[in-house]
């Protein structure tokens, strides 16, 4: 190292030579900045191709679930949906974007399970569907989603899942009893979202406790499992156009929650603040278990 007039200057040791340390800094921003656009270009310049691919593949495998559950009944309908999300997982990677699930293996296989998760965007469903098949997950969707949207409305309708009317909260309790009925009878899983909506933000809302509470009078032997997803909020941030170049999502099964003596309003704190630690979020009250 010796020193200039402007200060004291690096030398490339062996040979003498000066080293610019701003000049380097200098092309790591403009790399960075480069690679910024970069990644913005490809969001704009994939996204139709991608919407493409995911349009087309609801409005295929219409007529295909149609076909199979009426020659096959709900075994054959259950794989034609497996096969459609599998494809729509699969077919994000047009946008370069890679999902990870984890602790899936974890989850019981001889009780009804309730699958407490966050709520990023209309991504998060396919990838449930997909990882968790060999559970059989089903929803509790707003009624409004069971028409006009090809493939989706179909298995909403004849896939097992709740449609409930928000402005009509003694049919919302009954469909969801009914689907916890189904869940206890069936050993199979159910997810809800207790935030009601998806995040406009990026962060989570309060979870409220009224549907996990109709599902467990009606599936009392079912276990609660909180689900982190991380990372559809970002592939869509900016709405449907341009969508996120590169994104990264998990799926994070975390410890279940045994419903036990824990009231409902207990559990569903617990599983939200289980949810928001390992999202990176501040947790709302604790409580002591």
């Amino acid at each position: 190292m010796g020193f200039s007039q402007g200060g004291f200057q690096s030398t490339d040791s062996g040979k003498g030579r000066p080293f610019d340390e701003g000049g380097l800094l200098a092309g790591r921003v403009f790399d960075h900045s480069m690679n910024i656009i970069v990644v913005k270009l490809l969001g704009y310049l994939l996204t139709p191709l991608y919407l493409l691919v995911f349009g087309l593949l609801l409005v295929v495998f219409h007529p295909v679930q149609m076909i199979c559950r009426s020659i096959g009944g709900y075994g054959a309908h259950k794989k034609s949906v497996d096969i459609m999300n599998l494809l729509i997982v699969k077919s994000l990677l047009i946008l370069g974007a890679g999902i990870t699930f984890r602790g899936v293996e974890a989850l019981p296989q001889d009780r009804p399970i309730i699958l407490i998760s966050n709520h990023q965007s209309l991504f998060d469903i396919s990838p449930i569907i997909w990882g968790f098949r060999k559970h059989h997950p089903k929803f509790i969707a707003k009624i409004e989603l069971g028409k006009g949207i090809p493939s989706i409305s179909y298995n909403l309708r004849h896939g097992g899942s709740a449609l409930i009317d928000r402005g009509k909260p003694l049919q919302s309790v009954r469909e969801i009893g009914k689907l916890g009925r189904y869940i206890e009878q069936n050993r199979c899983a159910v997810v809800i979202f207790p935030e009601g909506t998806r995040t406009r933000d990026g962060k989570m809302k309060a979870f409220l406790p009224a549907g996990v509470d109709a599902l467990l009078k009606a599936a009392p032997s079912a276990v609660v499992v909180p689900l982190a997803i991380n990372g559809t909020y970002e592939l869509t941030k900016k709405g449907l156009y341009p969508m996120s170049f590169g994104v990264r999502i998990t799926l994070t099964v975390l410890a279940p929650i045994e419903p036990g003596t824990l009231t409902v309003e207990e559990i569903v704190m617990k599983a939200e603040n289980m949810i928001r630690a390992a999202l990176g979020e501040k947790s709302g009250v604790r409580l002591s278990y």
